[in-house]
């Protein structure tokens, strides 16, 4: 078997992902492309088939929540402060991409975007091993990977000596 996606992690997650995707679609979100899932996987396995919505407003719960599936909505903007307010408008902020052929201007809208990671003109997991992960706002606490993730582990203590 050759899958670019795996299943999500339980059957509680596939039926909260499925029925998160029910109410978008009831509120109006439309499904602007959809994959499948192959067909020799196990029937009993937690697979979704890979979706990405629109018309979606930022109040929906689909575009506010973490879904934690192959889930991605598509919202469109008018200029780089809205695109920039529309991420930052959610209580969470784990990873997020910005795709542009201006490169000053993908950086400076990086860098304004509150996420723990962030990627410009790709987009994929967790990065290697030297890179920390980790989210903000309720995206988590603290960091994975890299020297960050010892921090947790780790108690500083400062010292001051006067000499005399």
């Amino acid at each position: 078997m050759d899958l670019d996606l795996g299943p999500v992690i339980s059957a509680g997650q596939k039926k909260r992902i499925k029925d998160m995707l029910a109410r978008a679609e009831a509120a109006g979100a439309k499904v602007l492309a959809k994959g499948s899932v192959a067909k020799d996987v196990p029937a009993e396995g937690f697979y979704i088939e890979p979706m990405l919505l629109h018309h979606v407003g930022l109040e929906s719960e689909i575009a506010r929540d973490e879904v934690f599936g192959p889930v991605l909505v598509a919202m469109p903007f008018d200029d780089e402060a809205e695109a920039i307010r529309l991420p930052n408008g959610t209580d969470f902020g784990l990873v997020a991409g910005v795709w542009s052929r201006d490169g000053s201007r993908a950086m400076r809208v990086a860098k304004k975007i509150r996420v723990g990671q962030m990627y410009v003109n790709g987009y994929g997991a967790g990065g290697g091993i030297e890179l920390p992960f980790g989210g903000m706002k309720k995206s988590g606490h603290g960091r994975e990977k890299g020297f960050e993730a010892l921090y947790e582990m780790a108690a500083m203590k400062t010292l001051v000596i006067k000499h005399n």
